[in-house]
């Protein structure tokens, strides 16, 4: 069951859900906590390689991954990115997040940008239990017109769901978890089995 928007604030009051810095209350509607877009980008290099082979060895992968990502970059207010139609780009949340072992968390964009075509999230959206840190956004613009993106502006919005019980591994405490306690823009880490 979703929680409404009494329930996150008991959560949060109660510093069993964390968001860093904490919500102002006109954020926190329904059954949503608006969040709002870091100052951190990273691209792709597409002059560098023209694909990433997703059948190559873990170690090859995360070499092209690295040689074709750009190093964090920081925008402002008065240096907006301007996204063009077509392109990806890395970002993060500004808030820092940490979920209880009893709750998953769920990032859906807002409908005014989904409208322009802007997408927050390829495809990722769920927030484990037990995640802590900075939740990274996979930016696509798929409509017709360059977005100019700026710090802080309202970009995503969060909903809880409570879960039957705590779970045996929450995400911060698992060996092979990729992203624990993340900062600033992570670009994939990529697992092969």
């Amino acid at each position: 069951m979703r929680l409404c928007d009494r329930e996150i604030e008991e959560l949060l009051i109660q510093k069993k859900l964390i968001i860093t810095p904490y919500p102002k209350k006109k954020l926190i509607h329904g059954i949503t906590v608006d969040i709002h877009l870091s100052n951190k980008f990273r691209f792709f290099h597409d002059h560098i390689k023209s694909y990433i082979n997703l059948s190559d060895s873990r170690k090859n992968m995360n070499l092209a991954l690295q040689e074709t990502m750009s190093n964090e970059i920081i925008f402002s207010r008065n240096k907006p990115l301007f996204l063009q139609p077509g392109s990806l780009v890395l970002s993060s949340t500004f808030e820092s997040i940490a979920i209880p072992n009893n709750l998953v968390g769920w990032l859906d964009g807002r409908s005014s940008l989904a409208r322009l075509g802007l997408m927050i999230h390829a495809t990722a959206h769920r927030i484990d239990p037990g995640w802590k840190g900075n939740i990274v956004l996979e930016i696509f613009n798929a409509g017709k017109l360059t977005l100019g993106l700026y710090p802080k502006m309202k970009i995503a919005a969060l909903s809880f769901e409570m879960l039957s019980r705590a779970v045996l591994h929450p995400y911060h405490s698992r060996n092979e978890a990729k992203y624990k306690i993340q900062t600033g823009v992570m670009p994939s880490r990529i697992d092969k089995e």
